[in-house]
């Protein structure tokens, strides 16, 4: 596993080559042995290729429309052209799959102390489960690119998958077409205190 961390890369440009439905189950599969707070499992997912994928691109480029006039995150507004880099990344990648939290309280929604917590230990879960699916796809050779600029077409997203819960992210799947090296990661001594009695 050690070597799919090492070679893992957020891959920004993918072949048209499709990805196998064996593929894509196992990557599910390595999401779903994620850890999770109570084991909770606060995961959904939806796996969008051909045209359920235009349709996903639909309402990702419907919602950064809406956000340059009514935001849902105006402080956020100067990410907003990255977001749209990100819809024409989503538009190479053969397979998106959305990744959805069932148990997620809405947007605006003012949570009590215990409501926040839950959501915090949630979002960790996801994340665990994310990360299982990245690094199953490095293992299986193909590249991936985790995305939360899923969050600016919120609203959309939600519509468009029909499904109780809250759209958390997104991850790209397919075969890369670039080979980025890695970017620079904080060395151990700046970022670690060690304290062992």
């Amino acid at each position: 596993m050690i070597q799919a961390i090492t070679k893992r890369r957020s891959i920004r440009k993918f072949k048209e080559n499709p990805v196998s439905y064996t593929m894509i189950e196992e990557i599910l599969k390595a999401g779903i042995l994620a850890p999770s707070a109570k084991n909770r499992q606060p995961w959904r997912f939806i796996v969008a290729a051909g045209k359920a994928k235009e349709e996903l691109l639909c309402a990702m480029r419907e919602g950064l429309e809406r956000e340059k006039h009514m935001p849902l995150l105006p402080e956020n507004a100067v990410y907003l052209q990255d977001a749209e880099h990100t819809a024409d990344i989503m538009e190479q990648a053969p397979v998106i799959i959305l990744i959805v939290n069932p148990m997620g309280i809405k947007i605006g929604q003012n949570l009590t102390a215990e409501q926040h917590v839950f959501e915090l230990c949630n979002a960790q879960s996801i994340g665990a489960a994310i990360e299982n699916m990245t690094l199953t796809a490095t293992e299986l050779g193909l590249g991936s690119l985790w995305i939360c600029n899923t969050y600016f077409a919120q609203y959309e997203l939600n519509k468009w998958a029909k499904i109780d819960g809250e759209v958390c992210a997104a991850l790209a799947l397919g075969y890369a077409d670039e080979s980025p090296a890695s970017r620079p990661r904080s060395k151990l001594e700046s970022i670690v205190q060690w304290r062992i009695l």
